[in-house]
This record gives structure tokens, C-alpha cells and sequence, in this order.
């Protein structure tokens, strides 16, 4: 348990840093959705004149943003990109500091076995990953509840489902890398360059049909606001896709972590 606090309190100020920054993209984007509606302009009318490409980057699909729901379902887009690239920096960092702080020596002479060691890191990052996503809940019912006039706890429950678990996804993807790495000071960039490959690719099924069917190697496709939030929840078959997904990175990431040699 010691190394569990330990953990903890090693990342305790970019979780903060992470959380705050959280906190002022949920409220100043839909601080946004208030000027606009204020101003008696029609957002779908606006939105609707624009290329395909830019609406495809913007993220606005066919969300109703005359609604605070509406607005919030594009907005999840960018709550998702920064929750998911905090996982992943997390997952990485979080196995390969002790070789990058030259501090390999003073954990794995405790009398726990390595794979114990691993374990922990494991749960202190969940608990981060948690944290994160407690936080943008309780932000994104604060501040969209403040401008919708309907319930929005169910769609903001389940957009925050949806979240939580591509973040345990990148968050093992983060700890994969990094436990198979020779190289663990980069870990935190192949793994967040692995995340950005597939927010781009996501782009770019958007803009074309004919590869639509690559939907199922970026998981920026699964469990999207749109979807969701008023088309029934959250689809099984990209839940079960997560989750063995996520099984085997994790065991990969113990099985890789077991056999390397440490620099220390």
C-alpha cells in the first residue's frame, strides 16, 4: 500500500492541473453555448453552411445545438481527447518513471514482486483515471444542468460510461508501451502519438463513407455523444471490443514488464 500512496502522491499536482483544466473547458465552452443563444442566432442554421470537412473537425454531426444537450455532445468530443490523452500519458508515465528517475533500485528492493508492483501502479492509475472522470461528471451536470431546460443526468451519465472506459483503454495501451519499450522516457509520446493517429482517423470516416468500416480501430468511434446520448445507450459490441481490449493489453503489459531487463 505504501507504493499505492506513494504513486499517488507522485502525480498529485498534474492531477490537480489536469482536473482544473477540465473544469474550465466544460465551463467555458458552455459559457459559449450561452452567448449564442443569447444573441437569437440559429446554431444549426450556421452550423448547417459550413463545409463538411470543418463540421467533421468541429465535431457537430447531426447534434441538435439549440440545445444545451446538443451543445454538450460536441463539446464531449474535446472532454473525451482531454481525458483520454491524460490516461494514456498516465499509463506510460506511470511504469516508466522508475527507469526515466533512475529509481528502479529504491522500488524493487521492497519485498514485493514485481508483478505486485505492477498491479498497484495499475490501481493508483485507475484511481487518477477516476478521479479525472468524477470530476468532469460532476463539471458537466453543474454547467449543463445550469442551461437545459430538460433532465440531463441520464445523458451525462452515459456519455461519462463511455468516457471511463476508453480512458482504462488508453491507459493500458500507455502501460503496454511503456512496459515493452527500451526506450521509457518516449513511452508517454508513442503513446499519445498511438491516440492522436485514431482521433484522426475518426476525421476522417467522418468525411468519407467508404471507410467507415475502419470504425473499429478507433476507439474515438465507439462510444461517440451522438450515439449514446439518443441512439440507446451504449452499443455492446464496442463495450466487448473495449473489454478484451483491454484484458490483453493489461495482461501484455505484465507479461512484457515481467521479462525486460530494468536500466537502472
Amino acid at each position: 500500500m505504501n507504493v499505492y500512496v506513494r504513486e499517488l502522491k507522485a502525480h498529485r499536482k498534474s492531477l490537480i492541473i489536469w482536473c482544473i483544466g477540465m473544469i474550465a473547458l466544460i465551463g467555458s465552452g458552455m459559457g459559449k453555448y450561452a452567448g449564442y443563444s443569447s444573441s437569437g442566432q440559429s446554431m444549426n442554421d450556421l452550423m448547417a453552411g459550413m463545409p463538411k470537412s470543418l463540421q467533421a473537425f468541429l465535431g457537430f454531426g447531426t447534434l441538435d445545438l439549440s440545445t444545451a444537450s446538443g451543445y454538450y455532445g460536441v463539446l464531449f468530443l474535446y472532454i473525451l481527447l482531454m481525458a483520454t490523452i491524460h490516461a494514456a500519458m498516465i499509463g506510460a508515465t506511470i511504469i516508466s518513471k522508475e527507469e526515466r528517475d533512475k529509481t528502479v533500485e529504491f522500488l524493487f528492493v521492497k519485498p514485493l514482486k514485481r508483478k505486485n508492483i505492477i498491479g498497484i501502479k495499475l490501481l493508483a492509475a485507475l484511481t487518477q483515471v477516476g478521479i479525472l472522470t468524477l470530476i468532469a461528471g460532476i463539471s458537466s451536470l453543474l454547467f449543463v444542468g445550469h442551461y437545459s431546460e430538460t433532465p440531463i443526468v441520464g445523458d451525462i451519465g452515459i456519455t461519462m460510461a463511455g468516457m471511463f472506459i476508453l480512458q482504462v483503454l488508453f491507459l493500458v495501451i500507455g502501460t503496454a508501451i511503456a512496459s515493452y519499450s527500451k526506450q521509457p522516457a518516449k513511452a508517454a509520446s508513442f503513446s499519445t502519438g498511438v491516440l492522436l493517429f485514431t482521433f484522426i482517423l475518426s476525421f476522417a470516416i467522418d468525411l468519407s463513407e467508404k471507410i467507415e468500416g475502419l470504425k473499429y480501430f478507433t476507439p474515438f468511434k465507439y462510444f461517440e455523444a451522438k450515439n449514446v446520448m439518443y441512439g440507446g445507450g451504449l452499443e455492446f459490441l464496442f463495450v466487448g471490443i473495449s473489454l478484451v481490449l483491454i484484458a490483453i493489453l493489461a495482461f501484455s503489459t505484465f507479461v512484457f514488464y515481467n521479462k525486460r531487463d530494468l536500466n537502472v
